[in-house]
């Protein structure tokens, strides 16, 4: 006999953490990190000088100034402090580093190892924008269109 699927009751709102950072804010950093993510390493060292003359391969390849990183990065360091912290642990709960019960302890953590790099950090994970958006799903949160 088969297992039957698992239907998660969605989260009582008057139960939740408080989240210091807008659902728009992180939605807009998910999005962001699935362009960034799709980027591959430079593969064509001699590129030509525009895309027709080089077959367009340079694309879909990570520059050190590509202009979704750089928005990334600009964006994440412009945000207040609080609101970093929380997309680090909203990163965590989505990867199941930890669950919305512990989000005290994951804010906690994080804000420990809060830096200057935390953009850095942040676009060092891979599937960064699957993890922000499961994390706001624990908050009954969603990046979709209502």
């Amino acid at each position: 006999m088969a297992k039957a699927a698992k239907i998660k009751a969605p989260p009582d709102p008057d139960a939740l953490p408080e989240l210091s950072i807008a659902t728009d804010k992180v939605c807009f950093v998910a999005l962001k990190a699935r362009q960034f993510d799709v980027k591959d390493a430079v593969s064509d060292p001699d590129s030509g000088s525009n895309p027709t003359d080089d077959a367009a391969v340079d694309v879909l390849e990570e520059n050190h100034d590509d202009p979704v990183r750089y928005e990334l990065v600009s964006f994440i360091g412009g945000l207040s402090v609080d609101e970093q912290i929380d997309l680090v642990a909203l990163a965590w709960i989505g990867r199941g580093t930890g669950t919305i019960d512990e989000w005290q302890n994951l804010r906690a953590e994080a804000a420990r190892e809060h830096n200057n790099r935390i953009a850095r950090y942040l676009l060092g994970l891979p599937l960064l924008g699957d993890y922000l958006e499961e994390g706001l799903s624990e908050f009954g949160r969603s990046c979709a269109a209502p």
